[in-house]
């Protein structure tokens, strides 16, 4: 299965060059399908946390996730992830779902194949999996509640960037659609090659890289996630992490220290409040 890779600044179709990754391929982004991204609508939501000690620092830039952070393309996997199965007369086993969110594409279809027993279905179901993501998510972006509105209040003050496991094309074309691709510098998503790699999540490689990029240090670089497979990725960067969605009370529950802060969803008057405090950067957030 070829390795999709892209480290791109926003306004440039030159291919962004970090140590540790090759390989180049034709970096002028598509000309996006046109087609609106929905807004899901807010939910009441009540943030049990106050006055929380993460609320006296201010980042120096932020990297967010996409799928089910700023795109609510979680579900769109998860019914990739049912009609691959179908393809080859395979059940989604049960609790298949959690396992595999924030999980790379490839591992997944790996997973997809072990839980079927059948091994020799790897290349696959993977092949099936991305080929019915892609349709999906082209047919119906819908960005997160209040994803719009938070990273609009961003742009200009500090420098972004996406950090995630998903192929290159469908993060961009993702935030194209929604209308947030110009507001971030960079995306980062896994990349190989002979003189090295950026490896996904729960490597920390796409969150160290991403802030390298944006000019912090990953100690002044805040990370906002939805995923643990993400938080943990963040978190080994030296990123201070952001969770977003209900915190797990079950066997997952141990890893839930990798995030700082939980609260339910970007749209949280706490994050707005702490975010409208943020000093910009003396670099600006501007995107070149």
């Amino acid at each position: 299965m070829p390795a999709f890779s892209a480290l791109r600044h926003a306004g440039s179709a030159e291919q962004a060059h970090i140590p540790g990754a090759s390989g180049t391929r034709d970096t002028a982004r598509p000309t996006p399908r046109p087609c609106r991204a929905r807004l899901l609508a807010p939910q009441e939501a009540t943030v049990t946390t106050t006055a929380h000690p993460l609320f006296n620092w201010s980042p120096g830039a932020v990297v967010f996730d996409c799928d089910g952070t700023l795109m609510d393309s979680e579900r769109h996997w998860q019914d990739a992830r049912g009609r691959a199965f179908r393809d080859f007369g395979l059940r989604t086993p049960s609790g298949f779902a959690e396992r595999a969110k924030g999980v790379h594409y490839a591992d997944c279809g790996r997973l997809m194949a072990e839980s079927a027993h059948k091994p020799e279905l790897t290349a696959d179901l993977t092949t099936a999996l991305l080929r019915h993501f892609l349709a999906l998510v082209a047919d119906d972006p819908v960005t997160m509640p209040g994803a719009v509105e938070l990273v609009r209040s961003l742009s200009g003050r500090l420098p972004l960037a996406v950090a995630s496991n998903c192929p290159a094309e469908v993060v961009e074309g993702s935030l194209e659609r929604a209308g947030l691709r110009e507001h971030f510098r960079y995306v980062v998503v896994p990349s190989t090659g002979p003189d090295g790699a950026v490896r996904p999540k729960p490597w920390p490689d796409v969150y160290a890289t991403a802030a390298r990029l944006c000019g912090v240090s990953p100690e002044r670089a805040l990370a906002v996630e939805d995923s643990l497979t993400g938080m943990e990725s963040a978190r080994r960067a030296g990123l201070r992490v952001v969770a977003l969605g209900p915190r797990p009370h079950d066997a997952q529950a141990e890893h839930t220290e990798h995030a700082d802060l939980w609260v339910p969803a970007l749209h949280s008057p706490e994050l707005l409040d702490w975010a409208a405090s943020w000093a910009p950067t003396a670099s600006g957030g501007d995107v070149e």
